[in-house]
């Protein structure tokens, strides 16, 4: 099993493996279908299952909770008549009882939606947030002053309700580019949405929920660590499935802690986290107009402030911060349209993590891998060729290949190798819907990396061709 482990963790963390962790969602979700239940009107009554977290290994042990694990964070989710057909939750929003420390990493996307270039602005005014207000159905993209508009109306009415100000709301939109927010629901739903607000794991679940778009799994999780000699919680929730590709890959994401920390320090602890896992997978090449990760600090662990990056204490939260994020990174790409496969991408020999991320992430992004691997190929050649492009420059004499445990290319020369065990290591990986490892080795530098894909199957060309139809 690979291993790569950034200097930031050294300190802490002795054996990061990257093992994945299904948990009790089983090896494959792909079967499960949508059901209701009957429940109380202001709860959420159609669910998705759970996706399965793909933790790595580290001095932490993953809770229940999600979002609402850290202390003073509450959610909810709930059905708000947004979505242009069934009655899924399509509501969500999360709180905290104070002043949380925010932080948020946006779409490099230049048709950016409305509600990223609201909450780019608040951010720029103020260091502290109190609540996350999310809608799917409707992007709010390419909508001009009038989509703008109508999120500074939806934030100031929720402001009024929670008793807060308005440049302590944040939002986030998923959903068609070009439509506006059905924003007389939304207003006629925020009462409701409010009073239903519980630090439960179910408010956690329910608003994770709410979220998804064509996301066929809700994807959330929580871990609980040590800092210094205080347990801190991070948890968060994510939604994503298509419209992914590095630089903000359409998904969404709001992470929490109870940590305290200077308001510089979690911004630049909480890029970093960012680089290293949503900037790090990739479905289809395509990247959203609202990619957006709002991320909250309460400070109520009883932890002393976090001044610096260069403390123990940051590294210790560095290290969780990304655990979580790259759990919830990798259920993505696991959760990809029309995908089989969750592929993992790993790379050494670098001369820096900066040069192996972007090696990792060429051939993750590579369309002729991913189809490879979705027709079980086991095609080296398109392995080695999307590393040479990535343009990273490394001596391809020193190139090696390895899928799974099989050596495809070493010494920058091709091995021979049982062609059939690969391609079944391939179909294995499809029929249970596991995980494809790629490790290569690019030289002998100490520098390595992480990218996550999935394969691209017929279905996903069936999906997005009939997205608004």
């Amino acid at each position: 099993m690979y291993s790569c482990i950034s200097h930031h963790y050294l300190a802490h963390v002795h054996s990061v493996n990257f093992t994945k962790t299904f948990g009790s969602s089983g090896s494959s979700l792909r079967d499960f279908r949508v059901f209701a239940t009957s429940m109380a009107a202001n709860q959420a009554s159609t669910y998705i299952p759970a996706a399965p977290i793909f933790l790595p290994e580290g001095p932490w042990k993953q809770i229940p909770g999600g979002v609402t694990a850290a202390e003073g964070f509450k959610a909810t989710g709930i059905y708000g008549k947004l979505r242009a057909k069934g009655e899924k939750p399509d509501l969500a929003l999360v709180t905290c009882d104070v002043d949380a420390t925010s932080a948020g990493s946006f779409t490099t996307n230049v048709v950016a939606a409305a509600p990223v270039l609201y909450c780019k602005s608040v951010l720029d005014i103020s260091k502290t947030a109190r609540a996350v207000l999310i809608n799917a159905g409707q992007a709010n993209a390419a909508t001009g002053d009038a989509g703008y508009q109508d999120v500074i109306e939806c934030t100031n009415t929720l402001a009024e309700l929670l008793k807060i100000k308005p440049e302590e709301v944040l939002v986030e939109s998923t959903g068609v580019i070009g439509h506006r927010i059905k924003k007389e629901a939304l207003l006629n739903s925020l009462p409701i949405l409010v009073n239903s607000l519980s630090s439960s794991v179910e408010g956690a679940d329910s608003a994770a929920v709410a979220i998804t778009t064509t996301d066929l799994v809700s994807k959330i999780v929580a871990i609980e660590s040590l800092v210094g000699e205080t347990k801190v919680k991070v948890g968060g929730m994510a939604k994503g499935s298509g419209m992914i590709h590095p630089n903000m890959a359409t998904m969404l994401g709001v992470i929490t802690t109870d940590a305290r920390v200077a308001s510089d320090v979690w911004r630049k602890m909480v890029q970093v986290a960012v680089n290293r896992s949503f900037n790090q997978i990739t479905v289809d090449g395509d990247t959203s107009t609202n990619d957006t990760v709002i991320a909250l600090a309460s400070g109520l662990c009883g932890l002393s402030q976090i001044s610096s990056l260069e403390t123990d204490e940051a590294v210790q939260l560095q290290a969780c911060l990304d655990a979580v994020m790259q759990g919830l990174a990798k259920s993505i790409a696991w959760d990809g349209e029309g995908a089989t496969c969750l592929i993992e991408v790993s790379v050494t020999g670098a001369n820096s993590e900066a040069e192996a991320a972007k090696i990792a992430r060429s051939v993750a992004s590579s369309s002729l891998v991913k189809a490879a691997v979705y027709g079980r190929d086991p095609n080296w050649g398109r392995i080695a060729a999307a590393a040479g492009y990535a343009g990273v420059s490394f001596d391809q004499n020193s190139l090696r290949v390895q899928l799974g445990d099989i050596v495809l290319m070493d010494g920058g020369e091709p091995q021979l190798f049982d062609r059939v065990a690969a391609s079944d290591y391939l179909r294995k990986a499809g029929e249970t819907h596991g995980t494809v490892e790629i490790h290569m080795s690019v030289g002998s530098g100490r520098g390595c990396g992480q990218a996550w894909g999935c394969d691209l199957s017929y279905d996903y060309v069936k999906i997005n061709a009939e997205y608004t139809t």
